[in-house]
């Protein structure tokens, strides 16, 4: 398997919140204690977390799946269940999140920097929470609701300041294993490499990085060579840095034309990701003036290059020479941008809830006499009810009368009888509806035992 992936699909899945307890006191002498059920334990949250030890998405293609522990269920005497663990999942520095269609939701940057990528489930309530004057002994409790799930797409995009961006075997990774410590794999044969590499640059009392990525050739956003996909490794770079190759023999070649070929394919970038990369400083490194040609052909280009607003740096990854001048070059400017930017906010984990305003529910006709009830309210409550307790299912009816579902059933026509499906089409609880049938029927308050007055059996 590759030592590095910056693309990386997974599966988060929440914890479950605990069940409620439905419990009654029992102690000598008070046969009727009263409901002490507790409540169920939330599910623990899956969170993406900025760990800066964390260098690649690699881990994620071993292990697509996440989950968080589940809530555990509430008991008797009042005991609340314990909360499920929360899962810190590392990821590297300039991680984008995203959904499966592409919409970004995060973009994880500085150490710490964390995102709830799904969310627990709320614990049930247990049935000493649930009672009421009206509904002094539940027999019932609700249950836990299930955790958050979802398929997200990882993207990593590397924090570098200097970009190295030019034609295969140019000298990138000759230059910035001779400006730093960084050991990229180099040989004479194209596309040596294949993964970006990053390097720690010193230059006075400016230290930056300099990231290298896989060499382009005409037509990369059409798919040729290795594309475009690395090049989001540059999108937050400073400073862009052509790296030409002045001792090119192949035709139809000169550092002029290489740099346009690969300002095209930058604007092709943009075009595709809307990633904005035209206000970048750009520096040019004419590579390889060891060689005597090479020499002459770069002093030629210098002038024509400058005249276009450029900062030319002749240099040569072999023997060292120029090298320094470039380092400075490329300190300058990234120490400017620096003073520019805004002084930086500490980390915060911000949440979104989804807004509240608006109806709690909507009612679609789905048929001549069948309905779709969808909203968040409803759906949870559907997840919440036991429908093997009655009383539950009678708790369910009030809550949903409450809501106004009934009145909007009646209004927008249904017979009795009608079809009712509440949550997603694909996964709904189908009732039949009984306008007949009032919100007393039954057990007085739906949920309660008509015979038990003042916590006493009536005769």
């Amino acid at each position: 398997m590759a030592e590095f992936a910056d693309q990386a699909e997974v599966r988060v899945q929440a914890g479950n919140g605990g069940n409620g307890c439905a419990s009654i006191h029992r102690e000598k002498f008070r046969p009727l204690g009263g409901p002490d059920g507790g409540n169920g334990g939330r599910g623990g949250d899956v969170i993406l977390q900025v760990e800066p030890g964390t260098a690649t998405l690699l881990d994620f293609h071993r292990r697509p799946l996440r989950r968080a522990g589940d809530g555990k269920p509430g008991s008797g005497s009042n005991c609340n269940g314990a909360a499920g663990a929360d899962l810190i999942v590392p990821v590297p520095d300039g991680t984008v999140v995203k959904t499966a269609d592409g919409e970004v939701l995060a973009d994880l940057i500085g150490a710490g920097t964390r995102f709830v990528a799904a969310m627990g489930g709320h614990g049930g309530l247990g049935n000493a929470a649930l009672a009421s004057t009206k509904r002094k002994a539940p027999g019932f409790a609700l249950r836990g609701e299930p955790g958050q799930y979802r398929q997200l797409l990882l993207e990593l995009k590397t924090i570098a300041d200097a970009g190295l961006v030019g034609f295969p075997n140019a000298g990138k990774s000759s230059l910035i294993a001779s400006m730093s410590a960084a050991r990229p794999k180099i040989a004479n044969y194209p596309f040596t490499t294949l993964i970006p590499h990053l390097g720690v640059v010193e230059a006075g009392q400016t230290q930056f990085v300099v990231a290298d990525v896989p060499g382009l050739i005409p037509g990369a956003s059409t798919g040729k060579g290795l594309g475009l996909d690395f090049l989001r490794h540059v999108e937050r770079c400073t400073v862009l840095v052509h790296v030409v190759d002045c001792a090119t023999e192949e035709p139809g070649r000169d550092p002029i034309t290489d740099l346009d070929v690969i300002e095209a394919e930058l604007r092709a970038y943009d075009a595709e990701t809307g990633a904005d990369m035209t206000d970048r400083r750009r520096i040019v490194a004419l590579n390889k003036i060891d060689v005597p040609e090479a020499r002459d052909l770069a002093a030629l280009v210098t002038p024509d290059l400058e005249a276009r607003g450029l900062t030319v740096c002749q240099v040569s990854a072999a023997t060292g020479e120029g090298l320094r001048g470039l380092a400075f070059a490329m300190a300058e400017l990234i120490s400017q941008a620096r003073k520019a930017a805004p002084e930086a906010l500490p980390t915060r984990l911000v949440i979104r809830p989804e807004p509240v305003a608006g109806p709690d529910f909507e009612l679609v006709r789905t048929g001549a006499n069948s309905f779709l009830i969808r909203g968040s309210k409803p759906r949870r409550w559907i997840m919440q009810t036991d429908f093997s307790n009655d009383e539950a299912v009678g708790y369910l009816a009030d809550r949903l009368a409450k809501l106004g579902v009934e009145a909007a059933l009646a209004e927008a026509g249904a017979e009795p009888g009608a079809e009712v499906l509440i949550g997603q089409e694909d996964d709904a609880v189908v009732f039949d509806w009984d306008p007949q049938l009032p919100a007393g029927a039954g057990f007085g308050p739906r949920g309660t035992d008509p015979r038990l007055e003042h916590g006493r059996p009536s005769r």
